[in-house]
């Protein structure tokens, strides 16, 4: 079952979209791309709200998704999310195959 979840993170003063810059600028998009079961990692920009950014990211499965929450680069979303000061709303879909 595939798995999709978007991820708003919301700061002030521009830090979410300074998160996501850091984020392609550093390569870390790339290596949550490049992992088995990644079907989308994506940032948008919402035309209402400035200080939120959204993260539209896809997983075959569960599995997939858990692998990457077990992975050395979410210490490394973390510190960043951290270092922004930023929140995070999350919603989860699931779409059969």
């Amino acid at each position: 079952m595939a798995l999709t979840v978007n991820i708003y993170y919301t700061g002030t003063d521009g830090s979410a979209k300074k998160f996501a810059e850091e984020m392609l600028a550093n390569g870390l998009s790339d290596r949550v791309r490049a992992e088995k079961g990644n079907l989308r990692y994506e940032y948008f920009l919402p035309m209402d709200d400035p200080e939120t950014v959204l993260l539209i990211d896809a997983w075959e499965n569960e599995e997939a998704l858990d692998f990457h929450h077990k992975s050395s680069m979410m210490s490394e979303i973390a510190a960043l999310r951290e270092k922004y000061r930023l929140k995070m709303r999350v919603q989860r879909f699931y779409e059969e195959k």
